[in-house]
C-alpha cells in the first residue's frame, strides 16, 4: 500500500501544482490588460530578451540551416530528388526547427535570468517591500516580462526563419554546387503564407511559456540561495518541456488533415 500511497501523493501533488500554476498565469494575463501599465519596465524586457538574443538565434539559426541541407542532401540524392532540398529546407525551418529551437535557446537564457531575479528578490524580501509601498508585484515585475516575451519572439523567430534559410542557401550552393537563382526560385515558390504564420503563432506561444515559467518558479521560490537555484533549474526544465507538447499542439491545429 505504500507504493500506491507514494503514486496517490505524487499525483495529488502535481494536480496542486497545475492549479497554483493556472491561477497564477490567470492572474498574470489580468494584469497585462488592466491599467496601471509600466511601458519603460516592458521596453527594457524587450530589449533585454529580444535585442541581447539576436547573435543566440542567429547562430543557432545559421548552423542548423546549412546542417539541414546537408542532411537533406545525403537522403534525397538516394533516390535523384536533390531539387526538393530547398522545399524541404524552408518547411523545416519555418515550421518547426526555428519557432522550437529560438524557444529552447530563450528558456535557456531569458527564463533562468527571469526565475534567478525574481526568486532573488523573493528571498531578500524585496517582493514584500514592493507590497509595502503599494505596488502590485504581479503588475510590476510578472505583466511586463509576459508582455515582453510575447511581444518579441515572433520577430527573433522571423529573423531565424530568413537567417536559416540563408544558411542553407550558403552551403547549397557554395558546397553542394546548386545554382543560386533556382534554389531561391524554389524556395519562394514551394514556400507558403501558412507556413511562416504558424512559426510566428508557436513563437508567441513560446513566449508566453518561457516568461511565464520564469516568473512563477521565481516569484514561488524559498529557501535562500539553494531555493532560488532550484527555481532556476526548474524553470528551464519546465519551459523546455511546454514548449515540445505546445509545439505538437499547434502543429495538430493548424497543419491537422492536409
Amino acid at each position: 500500500m505504500n507504493f500506491l500511497q507514494t503514486i496517490g501523493r505524487t499525483f495529488l501533488k502535481f494536480l496542486a501544482t497545475c492549479g497554483r500554476l493556472t491561477i497564477f498565469a490567470a492572474v498574470a494575463v489580468s494584469h497585462c490588460v488592466r491599467p496601471p501599465f509600466y511601458p519603460r519596465i516592458v521596453l527594457r524586457q524587450i530589449i533585454e530578451i529580444g535585442f541581447y538574443s539576436l547573435p543566440v538565434i542567429g547562430l543557432t539559426t545559421l548552423f542548423t540551416g546549412m546542417v539541414l541541407v546537408l542532411q537533406t542532401y545525403t537522403g534525397v540524392s538516394r533516390f535523384s530528388a536533390e531539387g526538393a532540398v530547398a522545399n524541404v529546407v524552408v518547411l523545416a525551418i519555418t515550421r518547426e526547427l526555428a519557432p522550437v529551437l529560438a524557444g529552447l535557446m530563450i528558456a535557456g537564457r531569458v527564463g533562468a535570468s527571469m526565475a534567478a531575479e525574481i526568486g532573488t528578490m523573493r528571498v531578500t524580501e524585496q517582493i514584500d517591500a514592493l507590497t509595502t509601498l503599494s505596488t502590485n508585484p504581479m503588475k510590476y515585475l510578472v505583466a511586463p516580462r509576459i508582455l515582453a516575451g510575447v511581444i518579441v519572439l515572433p520577430p527573433l523567430v522571423l529573423i531565424g526563419d530568413i537567417i536559416g534559410v540563408f544558411g542553407g542557401y550558403l552551403v547549397a550552393t557554395y558546397k553542394l554546387d546548386f545554382n543560386p537563382a533556382g534554389y531561391i526560385k524554389s524556395t519562394y515558390d514551394f514556400m507558403q503564407f501558412m507556413d511562416v504564420v504558424s512559426g510566428l503563432a508557436k513563437a508567441a506561444v513560446f513566449g508566453f511559456l518561457i516568461t511565464l515559467m520564469g516568473c512563477y518558479h521565481g516569484y514561488n521560490s524559498k529557501g535562500g540561495a539553494q531555493g532560488v537555484g532550484a527555481a532556476t533549474t526548474n524553470a528551464v526544465v519546465s519551459a523546455s518541456i511546454l514548449i515540445l507538447c505546445f509545439n505538437y499542439i499547434l502543429t495538430e491545429l493548424f497543419f491537422a488533415g492536409k
